[in-house]
């Protein structure tokens, strides 16, 4: 095989190409609307909510997720909130779910420590892992009755949540799910529950 030589302006145009894609923002989403960011599934008219580039600092204050938005002339049913869609956003205070979202992805929620307290529709059928992880300001949560599955480390952290009411759909709850809440004084757990993870409540002193 014959070594391929470079010369100095190939050298110069690979260099800029590459600064190029460094320096380009990647778009996580695919549209924005009223300050909410989404994927969309133009197949199945379905909307995801996501964050707008790094994933970090998208949202603050009282944020009002809508059941279905409008682009492009199709109409779209917000149907669920997407991996570290709010992650890390420390001004986000309060935010509303519409009964149209099924499931609350991984990390979606973690690092919102002006969060202070949630209601989870009962459309929702699963929690996912470390979804309202390390959420220092979240003091009460409610969880729905189509919440069947509350992922690992859910909750993990939350050291000033003293209530939660878990639905009559749960039927697993998971690792560490609400380890480290210390400031936790009563929980109760439905007969649907036929599962609960190591740690779940450990350090809930």
């Amino acid at each position: 095989m014959k070594n391929i030589l470079y010369t100095q302006p190939m050298k110069a145009i690979f260099a800029f190409c590459a600064f190029l894609f460094i320096a380009s923002p990647l778009l996580a989403y695919d549209c924005e609307i009223d300050g909410i960011y989404y994927n969309l599934n133009k197949s199945t008219h379905k909307a995801i909510v996501t964050y707008k580039n790094s994933g970090y600092y998208s949202y603050s204050g009282s944020v009002t997720i809508p059941s279905e938005i409008k682009y492009g002339g199709t109409t779209y049913g917000v149907t669920s909130i997407g991996s570290s869609a709010f992650s890390r956003c420390s001004g986000l205070t309060s935010v509303m779910i519409p009964d149209g979202v099924t499931s609350i992805g991984d990390k979606t929620f973690s690092g919102c420590s002006g969060l202070t307290s949630v209601t989870i529709p009962d459309g929702v059928t699963s929690i996912g892992d470390q979804a309202f992880y390390k959420c220092s300001g979240l003091t009460s949560v409610t969880i729905g009755n189509g919440v069947t599955s509350i992922g690992d480390q859910a909750f993990d952290g939350c050291s000033c949540l003293t209530s939660v009411t878990i639905g009559n759909g749960v039927t697993s709850i998971g690792s560490s799910a609400f380890s480290g809440c210390s400031g936790l004084t009563s929980v109760t757990i439905p007969n649907s529950v036929t599962s609960i993870g190591s740690y779940a409540f450990w350090d809930c002193i």
